[in-house]
């Protein structure tokens, strides 16, 4: 180790805070021998991680200074703005040889957006096989099981004996087989997947039994052009490590693997957070105006609805007029029931999204809510009943800001649940769009009913 700097495994985030001050610095010096030093031996996601914390033309100059050394599989573990932003500043000369070391999924992640004259130029500098595997790869759209599949597989013949099996691959060329694979799949004539054997049953399996005999026949499948989220879930549910991709002919074209799938699983749940929070899929590495439009739309949105809100506010202005506490009291109400709506929107949206909530079992979960929504509103209404009735010594002021709390905790409840499942129903994405419809509601609501209940008990 190089300055007293501890390992990444004992020092954590830490540690690579401190390994990229310390390229960053040696860069700016113009010592670029001190820079590679200093990530010689590091492994490819901890080199990722300090890539990721240069400057745009500090990661050029250090992947170039690596030369040779340089392991292409960093690039793979990098976020999709650095890796994007590195490619359209690499030369192709360096890309072409990236992509021929990498799995074809790894492969097509780098070369993806790149521009379609720099892609052929890249493509052509592959082996003919390597280049078609590629190609098809990028053919499928993207978050599809054909755009996160490795092209790279071992199809074997039901005929072919167990030991006949071994012998193949023991006598096989290097390149001709994946870097590491846990199974074997097993097609007909016209490649079309009969089942799968475990690299563990093979081996405890005698030299003269066939592949028939020991494979898997209810082999999960899935198709290659469809969703990566959908893929995800399989594996979630039948606790897959990995699954073949066949086309629209049922031909066994590539592999998803547990290592991609938990890749698609991290990113769901982060853009499932920040939609939630309004910023999109927006990230550290982008740049002001990427980040400043989108948050401006949001913002411009939650704009137009607290003008709602404050509508709602003025046609009650003589009864606040006349009562000052009202003032003081109406942010309880609609701070409560936006927080309540938010816990329901929270459950509501992620079980949207893992499948969990549908046409089957939305009359239990909307009954459910609203008891919880009723629950909490009388108990949260006879709490501040009695903190008004201490602190204004006024009983009816209490039953309003009960009842008011009551009628909002309630709105919070359906339009936590209703909202989410009406804009999935009509194809929006609920994550995005739910929070900013549900506090309008539980504002609204609760501005009403608080000033409205007022209006007819108290003046």
């Amino acid at each position: 180790m190089r300055d007293g700097m501890t390992s990444e495994a004992e020092g954590g985030i830490d540690a690579i805070q401190g390994r990229a001050r310390a390229v960053g610095a040696a860069i700016a010096d113009g010592d670029l021998t001190a820079a590679v030093g200093f990530v010689t031996g590091m492994p490819a996601p901890d080199l990722a991680d300090v890539i990721e914390l240069l400057t745009p033309e500090a990661r050029v100059r250090l992947i170039e200074a690596q030369g040779t050394t340089f392991d292409f599989e960093v690039l793979s573990e990098l976020d999709p703005s650095v890796r994007d932003q590195l490619t359209e500043a690499l030369p192709n000369e360096l890309l072409a040889r990236a992509v021929n070391a990498l799995d074809s999924d790894d492969a097509a992640y780098v070369i993806e957006h790149l521009d379609a004259d720099d892609r052929r130029e890249i493509l052509s500098q592959l082996p003919t096989v390597d280049r078609a595997a590629l190609e098809r790869n990028l053919d499928y759209p993207e978050e599809t099981a054909g755009r996160l599949m490795q092209a790279e597989f071992v199809a074997v013949a039901p005929y072919w004996t167990v030991g006949y099996l071994i012998d193949t691959m023991r006598e096989a060329a290097p390149d001709a087989l994946p870097q590491t694979f846990t199974e074997f799949f097993v097609v007909d004539p016209s490649f079309k997947v009969l089942g799968a054997v475990d690299i563990s049953r093979l081996l405890r399996t005698k030299r003269h039994v066939k592949i028939e005999e020991i494979m898997n026949r209810d082999r999960t499948v899935v198709l290659a052009t469809a969703d990566q989220t959908e893929v995800a879930r399989q594996f979630r549910r039948y606790d897959l490590m990995s699954a073949p991709v066949v086309d629209a002919n049922q031909r066994l074209v590539g592999v998803v693997t547990v290592d991609d799938v938990v890749e698609v699983i991290d990113e769901e749940a982060e853009h499932e957070m920040k939609a939630l929070g309004g910023v999109g899929d927006e990230r550290l590495s982008d740049s002001l105006r990427q980040i400043a439009p989108n948050r401006f739309s949001w913002l411009f949105v939650n704009l137009l609805t607290a003008i709602l809100a404050s509508a709602v506010i003025k046609v009650f202005d003589a009864t606040i007029e006349h009562m000052v506490a009202l003032a003081v009291l109406m942010p309880i109400v609609a701070s409560m029931g936006g927080n309540a709506g938010t816990q329901t929107m929270t459950v509501a949206v992620r079980a949207l999204a893992t499948g969990e909530l549908g046409a089957a079992n939305v009359v239990r979960v909307v009954v459910r809510e609203t008891a919880v929504g009723l629950f909490n509103g009388v108990m949260f209404a006879t709490l501040m009943a009695v903190v008004v009735l201490l602190y204004y010594g006024s009983g009816k002021l209490g039953g309003v800001i009960a009842g008011a709390m009551i009628i909002n905790m309630l709105a919070a409840a359906l339009a936590g649940i209703f909202v989410p499942l009406a804009l999935d129903r009509y194809g929006f994405d609920p994550a995005v769009s739910s929070t900013v419809f549900v506090t309008t509601v539980t504002d609204v609501v609760g501005f009403f009913a608080f000033l409205g209940l007022a209006s007819l008990w108290l003046m």
